[in-house]
């Protein structure tokens, strides 16, 4: 286990995930704190920081601490600010983003590492988030498994999630681009992916934004990744965060999948994002 002399580090499940103390991410950190939280995202693949204030300029600031800001191609909605999403949930709405077990934006083709996700207003319960490990989920395959998907890879694309055949703006606050110059994003990956920090192999399909195996159609690829999307997201594979204001989560989106449960319809749940480049 890591030794960690700057950070707190405390697990919530059995399976990923942890709660960081002893920082305010909103500070000027030293670089040796940051190489800490860095590892604790490595080993945990999603921490979580409480009773954060994190304004936008520091959010940012924070963020580049790991890499350049991703820019989704999907929420330039003509905004001043390109390099800040944010996620609203109000009563009234039938959907919310990221309802489904998905890793962020995959159809690109260098998907971003990770996301930052802070809490600005949330309700008394109920809007919760889990994450699924993708290193378990690859690691309790058996060998025959395992052996078919080395090698796979798979085509993601925006086109269930973005653009005007998509319809999910009528069903949410949280709004996409769907004019009739917006085209999908579609670029293929490999289904086993080698973590560039860890090298360790994971998952790296979701049923958001995966459509087929590369060189079959989807009709022959569906028995197999039906099976992977449900087994990516066993239980045990799995922990959930409870938000409240001040929350922060910074998941490893190479290496997990999450999915926001939309139980808290009379309330709002009102997020800011950012997401660090891959």
């Amino acid at each position: 286990m890591t030794k960690y002399e700057r950070i707190s580090v405390a697990p919530i499940s059995g399976a990923l995930g942890a709660e960081i103390g002893g920082v305010d991410v909103a500070e000027e950190l030293d670089d040796a704190t940051i190489g800490e939280i860095r590892q604790a995202l490595l080993d945990h693949l999603v921490i979580f920081f409480r009773g954060q204030n994190l304004p936008v300029a520091r959010h940012k600031a924070f963020t580049r601490r790991f890499g350049d800001i991703f820019i989704h191609p999907n929420y330039q909605l003509g905004q001043e600010d390109k390099e800040m999403v944010y996620l609203l949930r109000q009563p009234g709405d039938t959907s919310v983003a990221g309802e489904k077990w998905h890793a962020d934006t995959t159809m690109m083709e260098t998907p971003p590492m990770g996301a930052i996700l802070y809490a600005l207003e949330t309700p008394a319960h109920g809007g919760d988030t889990l994450f699924a490990n993708q290193y378990l989920a690859y690691e309790a395959l058996s060998d025959g498994m395992q052996g078919l998907l080395d090698g796979l890879n798979a085509v993601h694309s925006d086109i269930r999630v973005a653009g005007p055949q998509s319809d999910v703006n009528a069903k949410r606050s949280s709004k996409v681009r769907d004019d009739a110059n917006w085209q999908p994003t579609v670029h293929a990956h490999p289904i086993v992916r080698v973590h560039p920090e860890t090298g360790r192999k994971c998952l790296f399909v979701n049923s958001v934004y995966t459509m087929h195996i590369e060189g079959m159609t989807e009709a022959e690829s569906a028995p197999i990744l039906n099976f992977l999307y449900n087994h990516q997201c066993r239980p045990e594979f799995t922990c959930r965060f409870r938000w409240q204001p001040g929350s922060i989560a910074f998941w490893d989106n190479r290496s997990t999948l999450h999915l926001a449960i939309h139980d808290n319809f009379d309330c709002v749940r009102h997020m800011q994002r950012t997401q660090i480049a891959g």
